[in-house]
């Protein structure tokens, strides 16, 4: 993988794998460009025990994952119900595929988050009265809390639900879908079906401008104090201006800085500078 989810030639990486329409659409993304990176890739489903459906939806992410050549793995949890339900599912899964990452010798989880969901999550935080380190959700690629040896990317990040319906539709891919997708019980399917589309129509451009507002909150690392350490996307991009020794490129930075490269510079000669447009 490339930009801000890369890794190294060699890597071995694990696609969590649920198979609904994003998750899918990501197995079938990874094993295409996976052999051409140098890449190992693994799937792993996790069944929450909370539908009977789920074993089977991961079935038929089994079957596919056989059919494009990924080895597949898949763990049984029993998470209880009551409150607060889809956190203690998510917590649980991600333990389960920090384990199952460890025991294939991946360093890497992939999933399957888009900008429609980065942007719904940003509402979500706003609702409930999240500061600015609060609202730099969904990063493209993170640590996973409580497991230093493993690291969280999400390839699609950049991908609107639009544009991976399209890939599906293309590929003809199988999909399964999760009721509780469209359970009004939760908040965030509220938020999906219900606040963003109503935003949209008021600002056709609200999701960009969501995702927009988490990636500068995420790399003012405190949402506006003094420093601003960089993202890994940042530092990424840096590097590849170092490389190019482009006079033309730009990098934007937190605080309003702009680097260019200085090929002329006396005081140390092809250095980067950064101003301020």
């Amino acid at each position: 993988m490339t930009g801000e989810a890369k890794l190294p030639p060699g890597a071995v990486l694990v696609a969590a794998v649920s198979g609904g329409l994003d998750s899918m659409a990501l197995l079938h993304v990874l094993a295409r460009i996976a052999p051409k990176l140098g890449i190992t890739l693994h799937a792993h489903g996790v069944d929450h025990g909370l539908r009977v459906e789920a074993s089977k939806e991961l079935d038929v992410a089994e079957a596919f994952a056989a059919h494009l050549g990924v080895p597949f793995g898949r763990s049984r949890l029993r998470v209880a119900r009551g409150g607060n339900l889809q956190a203690r599912a998510r917590a649980a899964r991600f333990e389960v595929l920090a384990e199952a990452a460890r025991a294939v010798g991946a360093r890497a989880i992939a999933t399957a988050h888009h900008a429609d969901d980065r942007a719904e999550t940003v509402l979500l935080r706003l609702m409930r009265g999240a500061g600015p380190r609060g609202l730099a959700v969904l990063p493209p690629r993170a640590s996973l809390g409580g497991h230093d040896d493993v690291e969280l990317l999400r390839p699609l990040l950049r991908a609107r639900r639009e544009d991976i319906l399209a890939h599906s539709s293309r590929h003809a891919i199988p999909f399964s879908s999760d009721p509780s997708n469209v359970d009004p019980r939760f908040l965030r399917v509220r938020v999906r079906r219900e606040l963003l589309p109503l935003l949209q129509e008021l600002a056709p451009g609200v999701v960009g401008h969501l995702v927009a507002l988490a990636d500068q909150l995420a790399e003012s690392g405190d949402g506006g104090g003094r420093a601003f350490p960089l993202s890994r996307s940042s530092q990424t991009a840096l590097a590849d201006l170092a490389r190019s020794r482009s006079t033309t490129a730009r990098v934007w930075l937190p605080g309003a800085l702009v680097v260019t490269f200085d090929p002329a510079s006396k005081a140390r000669p092809g250095r980067r500078t950064a101003r301020r447009p």
